[in-house]
């Protein structure tokens, strides 16, 4: 969330987090982010399959099982997280692309001008 809002708003910290994610972008570290990437999207669909076949056994009996309840819990607060750190990650991710494409087209603004 840090990442997000030091690239959200102009301040001296912005142009050191640019930096460093254009240096993070180059070579295999782009690779290695989408892997993480579809590691975690995988285990969060994982998490939601999980919880719904909770859900659905849940609704086919009366009681619910104590530890299909724990279970569910889990898996759901699992999945939030996963769900928010992916969404967060995407954010930081088009915000880092729209400010060098804002940056790009400023230079090239003022050498159309000059």
């Amino acid at each position: 969330m840090a990442l997000v809002v030091t690239l959200s708003f102009r301040n001296p910290l912005r142009k050191l987090v640019i930096s460093l994610l254009d240096k993070l972008k180059q070579g295999r570290g782009p690779i290695v982010a989408k892997t993480v990437g579809a590691t975690i999207l995988v285990v969060f669909l994982s998490a939601v399959y999980s919880a719904l076949d909770i859900q659905r056994r849940s609704k086919e009996g009366s009681m619910i099982n104590p530890t299909d309840a724990v279970l569910m819990s889990h898996l759901l607060l699992l999945a939030s997280l996963m769900g928010f750190s992916l969404f967060l990650a995407l954010i930081a991710d088009r915000l880092h692309y729209y400010i060098k494409e804002i940056h790009l087209l400023r230079m090239r603004l003022e050498e159309a001008s000059t």
